[in-house]
């Protein structure tokens, strides 16, 4: 009796898990549309790679295609020089120039970087103070382009080191307003206050490297929104390149 129960509930198990059977054509359809959906996800990733690809590609082109000619033009700006010996020379009653950074620099040559650098115009709307030599011109010819400059006066040269006079003493940023810390670093040279200090920038000397190198490049005060405006910025503040005495202008302006 045993026996046949068991066997009876066993029966009525197997027809409990029993499967109904779907139709042949209905699985047709559902793994077709499995496969559908599966081609289209792929093409999709391929596009969308694809695409990606495309733009970087484009991006780069752009980019080098932009350098190049940059490059390009200062390398036949620079040889042009060579050519013209007049736009290198140095005017006789001038010793004291004025360099102030106008145009940034992406894509340029090396030599104008190296130039600038050697200026220390390594940030936009930064001014320095420079002997007029032979040399020092044709620097300042290299980097035309991207820097304004002239012949400072005294009065100007005398506002921008009262104002914005600053020293670099042991890493830190110092202005200038104790004679004692000028006595101390440029004694040597006979400057033991502001106004030697002023007067040996004014009017350059053999020491006057040593002397402007102690000085900070000049930060001037020019708006934050003021190169998005193009227009306005250079009907404001006029084209880099040179000024000669109209630099006094541009001084008064953004001190």
């Amino acid at each position: 009796m045993r026996s046949i129960c068991s066997t009876g509930k066993m029966a009525e198990a197997g027809e409990r898990k029993k499967i109904p059977l779907v139709p042949e054509n209905l699985l047709k359809k559902r793994k077709a549309y499995q496969a559908l959906k599966a081609t289209q996800a792929k093409q999709a990733l391929l596009a969308k790679r694809e695409r990606k690809v495309k733009e970087l590609r484009f991006k780069r082109l752009e980019s080098f295609v932009h350098e190049s000619w940059r490059e390009q033009r200062d390398k036949v700006r620079v040889q042009r020089l060579e050519v013209k010996p007049r736009a290198l020379e140095v005017p006789d009653k001038h010793s004291l120039a004025f360099v102030m950074r106008l145009e940034r620099i992406e894509g340029v040559s090396m030599l104008v970087q190296k130039t600038l650098a050697k200026l220390r115009l390594k940030k936009l709307f930064s001014g320095v103070f420079v002997s007029v030599t032979p040399q020092s011109v044709r620097m300042l010819r290299i980097v035309e382009p991207y820097v304004t400059w002239g012949f400072p006066n005294l009065k100007s040269v005398r506002e921008l080191i009262l104002k914005r006079g600053q020293a670099k003493i042991k890493e830190k940023t110092v202005p200038l307003t104790d004679n004692t810390v000028i006595e101390e670093h440029l004694g040597k040279f006979g400057v033991i206050c502001l106004e030697d200090l002023i007067h040996e920038i004014a009017f350059p000397g053999k020491h006057f490297q040593e002397i402007s190198s102690f000085l900070c490049p000049f930060h001037l005060s020019v708006a934050r929104h003021a190169t998005k405006n193009r227009m306005g910025f250079l009907k404001e503040m006029g084209s880099p390149g040179y000024r000669g005495e109209r630099i006094n202008q541009l001084i008064r302006q953004l001190n």
